[in-house]
């Protein structure tokens, strides 16, 4: 069977329960964690652009956009607000006239370092109180979570 195309059965009530909690705690959580943010002037898709430039590095508007899920004119306008701000810089691509690379500047990456911290610090603030077990499975379910973010 290729795991690809597995769909759990949905009508089995443990799964569609699982998928309903699964959904509704992911949906909270990624709402809080939102407003720990550093800079207040960047939108939750401006934040998004950077960390998928600092995890994947550099790529073109076209690529950004595959990533990011949005229209290529969207991101040629976020990667303008971001480059206006001097979070990115756009240079020639090395292969193609018509196209330009997109990287981050020394300015992103400090600021993606300290969000990173700010966020890390509010989520070990609500782990606190998780007993061994808890954290275990924690641990255990994060390379599942982190899977499911990028398929």
């Amino acid at each position: 069977m290729s795991y690809a195309n597995y769909m759990p059965d949905l009508s089995d009530g443990d799964n569609a329960v699982a998928v309903n909690a699964l959904r509704s705690a992911i949906m909270r959580l990624s709402r809080r964690l939102k407003h720990q943010r550093v800079d207040e002037s960047l939108s939750p898709t401006e934040m998004s652009v950077l960390g998928t430039l600092a995890r994947c590095g550099s790529a073109t508007p076209g690529e950004l956009a595959r990533k990011e899920h949005v229209q290529p004119p969207s991101m040629t306008r976020i990667v303008a607000l971001l480059e206006a701000k001097g979070l990115v810089r756009l240079e020639p691509h090395p292969d193609d006239r018509r196209q330009k690379v997109v990287s981050q500047t020394e300015t992103a990456e400090a600021m993606l370092e300290q969000s990173r911290r700010k966020r890390n610090a509010w989520l070990a603030g609500l782990a606190e109180d998780l007993d061994e077990d808890e954290w275990a499975k924690l641990r255990a379910a994060a390379p599942v979570l982190e899977k499911l973010a990028h398929l």
